[in-house]
């Protein structure tokens, strides 16, 4: 995720980034702009269209249509943003509910049960990596932090092929299982441990419906169709009016349009490795330094 400062106006304006349609779309802007100067000399020069020919009414077309694909593009916009937000509401709540259950174990676990602290020093934070990891659509690596001895046999006990989030979910179920069988806990701290336990897997899988159910793609081919259609009959009925400044105002508007588009498109998947997706590493991190704080 990319950090700014909101009050530099300077920098904020002027800096171009990977995401802006500067780098996705250029070609397309210099393709429009060559489209609007070729209709607009056709129309001037060389068939000598009056303004009082029949295109001349295409405005109030795109006047309508304008309306209407405003309106288009908020929602396409503003569902994206939705998910973008309930994915960060969702590692908001995995933070918090990691710092509550490491500082209930804290409480729970004597000072000379020290594995056992040591254990959930780990495989808490490592819960988090794998989620972040998992959730990439990478070869999910587990990663604990450190590399002793307790930790390669925690690693051990990992299939990377399977779901990786699960099964360290159920190291946690298992050792507090334990704990439990072995008296170092009683049945009412079990229950009380169970609300943080079982939301890690709850998380993961609302964060799992976000990733793997996009926009519909009908919904997403009709916008560009339905923006396209409008660009290139826009230089049609506004030449009248412009003259050759009807080049660089498409072009503006190519660009308005299209950024919209691209905008939603980045982050209604929260957890790619896009420039303005979820730092899902970086919460992963803050995590871990928590957790090793309280216990």
């Amino acid at each position: 995720m990319r950090y700014y400062n909101t009050k530099d106006w300077t920098n904020v304006l002027f800096k171009v980034t990977r995401a802006d349609v500067l780098n996705k779309l250029w070609w397309i802007l210099i393709v429009l702009a060559i489209y609007a100067a070729g209709i607009a000399y056709l129309e001037l020069e060389y068939w000598k269209l009056s303004d009082k020919s029949v295109i001349k009414n295409l405005p109030v077309m795109h006047s309508l249509l304008g309306f209407a694909i405003s309106l288009v593009l908020v929602f396409r916009t503003n569902t994206a943003y939705d998910r973008w937000w309930e994915g960060r509401k969702l590692w908001g709540g995995l933070v918090n509910n990691s710092r509550n259950l490491a500082l209930k174990l804290s409480v729970v676990l004597r000072e000379d049960q020290q594995e056992e602290r040591a254990f959930f020093r780990r495989i808490i934070p490592g819960y988090a990596q794998a989620l972040h990891q998992h959730l990439l659509k990478e070869r999910t690596r587990v990663m604990l932090f450190d590399e002793n001895e307790q930790t390669q046999k925690i690693i051990s006990a990992i299939d990377t092929e399977k779901h990786v989030p699960n099964q360290v979910a159920g190291l946690l179920y298992e050792h507090v299982k334990k704990l439990y069988r072995e008296g170092s806990i009683s049945g009412e701290v079990l229950l009380f441990l169970n609300s943080e336990l079982q939301s890690f897997t709850e998380i993961c899988g609302a964060c799992e419906r976000i990733k793997n159910t996009p926009i519909p793609s009908s919904y997403g081919v009709f916008i560009k169709r339905f923006v396209l259609i409008y660009l290139l009959t826009l230089p049609w009925g506004y030449v009248f009016q412009l003259g050759y400044w009807v080049v660089p105002v498409v072009v503006f508007i190519t660009y308005v349009l299209a950024s919209l588009e691209l905008i939603a498109e980045e982050i209604e998947d929260p957890f790619g490795g896009d420039e303005n997706d979820l730092p899902t590493h970086k919460m992963a991190e803050n995590i871990r330094k928590s957790v090793e704080e309280i216990l």
